[in-house]
């Protein structure tokens, strides 16, 4: 083995090493170890820049990580969000976000700081108060930089309170107390992002049984016959339960001015908007939605469309006749028996009619033309890789990415059958 080789070139002639070559073997391991993590971060910021969604169909980077990882989520969130810390991004409009800990990126792309250094520069950084200039805040970050270089956890822990004496020599401003809550308190209002921000305030009573309709919409998708699991956060499932239970009391025949259909919005979208799934749309003339994200509304519920041609007329508004009716839903039940996506154990109820071929693009609303999916799977036939068709036995199928199975075969549900 040569004196200058710093790793062996082979892991079975490591008993010829001196404990000098060993050891500067562990020691360019760790290095190149860490590196390679900065490397994946960086992948991870742009990702999450582009959007998880978009590109892979996953409703976040972290459980995009965590599925092709095969990690669990909460250890997904943490390199995704370090990856984040220490990358530049961009916004919803494009504009880039700097690195939150740029000194920390650099010595991270070097192997020279580890996960545990990271996260307690990251730590230090957010408990700076705001009022510190960025010269000061960038001038700390550099010292913890440059201190866990050679330094350890406990010297950083150390130096964090020299830090702070220094940067906020007052210290923090007395809080005020929290004024007093009404017993029952709902705010709904729309961010500039486009997202809904949904706050409230509930008694004790109101708030236990809401508390018990969530979790009862709101457990965790079993392990499916593929081994896939629910990565979602219990956060993240609780949304989602939220918006079933919406769809259930929309839904029912004895709700005021819905008539029982899923929703009632409108929808202002160009046509070629709506053929290609690109651009955007306008929601209730107050909001917007993507144009891929209506086409997926367009398919079970009363989203009436409004389609415009490039001078603005309106083509075509409502075409209602695409809804399923209700003895074609009974038939979907029947055949399908639950989501028909491969391993998902949901009940009719708790399912969307999809158009396979969609009806904006001429497809047609009967049976040989639609399969049940639940709110998840709809979402992921729609923005993922995945695909879906009906087979000669009038059954549907669904064709996996390349990036789950290469040779790309046909699977089924076959679940609602063993249940029955």
């Amino acid at each position: 083995m040569s004196e200058t080789s710093i790793l062996p070139p082979l892991p079975q002639e490591l008993w010829r090493a001196g404990k000098l070559e060993l050891a500067r073997g562990a020691t360019e391991a760790l290095r190149l170890a860490r590196a390679a993590s900065a490397v994946l971060g960086t992948y991870l910021a742009e990702i999450e820049s582009r959007g998880a969604k978009d590109l892979y169909g996953y409703a976040s980077t972290k459980m995009w990580l965590a599925d092709i990882a095969r990690i669990a989520p909460a250890d997904a969130k943490k390199v995704v969000d370090r990856a984040v810390a220490l990358n530049p991004t961009r916004a919803l409009d494009g504009t880039e976000v700097p690195a939150f800990a740029p000194a920390t990126a650099v010595a991270a792309a070097e192997g020279a700081v580890g996960d545990q250094h990271i996260d307690q520069i990251i730590g230090v950084l957010q408990r700076i108060p705001g009022h510190v200039s960025v010269e000061n805040r960038d001038a700390a970050e550099k010292i913890l930089a440059d201190l866990a270089r050679d330094g350890g956890a406990g010297q950083i822990a150390a130096a964090e309170a020299g830090l702070m004496a220094w940067l906020d020599p007052d210290g923090s401003e007395p809080k005020d107390p929290e004024p007093v809550q009404p017993r029952r308190e709902l705010r709904l209002h729309r961010r500039k992002d486009g997202f809904w921000k949904l706050t409230g305030l509930l008694d004790d009573e109101a708030g236990a049984r809401t508390m018990a309709a969530i979790e009862a919409y709101s457990k965790p998708r079993p392990v499916d016959e593929f081994g896939q699991a629910d990565l979602r956060t219990v956060w993240e499932r609780q949304g989602d339960a939220w918006v079933d239970l919406l769809d259930l009391a929309i839904a029912s025949p004895d709700q005021p001015g819905t008539c029982g259909y899923r929703t009632m919005v409108h929808v202002l979208i160009g046509f070629e908007e709506l053929k290609t799934g690109l651009g955007t749309a306008s929601v209730d003339f107050v909001g917007q939605m993507t144009a891929r994200e209506a086409r997926m509304a367009a398919c079970d519920c009363l989203m009436l469309p409004i389609v415009m041609n490039a001078a603005g007329e309106p083509l075509d508004v409502g075409r209602i006749k695409r809804f399923v009716t209700p003895g074609q839903r009974r038939a979907l039940n029947a055949r399908d028996r639950g989501c028909s996506f491969p391993g998902c154990q949901r009940r009719p109820k708790r399912c969307h009619a999809h158009h396979v071929h969609h009806w904006a693009d001429g497809g047609l609303t009967d049976l040989r033309n639609m399969c049940l999916l639940c709110s998840f799977h709809h979402r992921l036939i729609h923005h993922g890789d995945w695909e879906v068709r009906m087979a000669a036995d009038g059954l549907p199928e669904f064709i996996p990415p390349q990036y789950l199975d290469p040779l790309q075969r046909p699977r089924r549900n076959t679940l609602h059958r063993a249940l029955v």
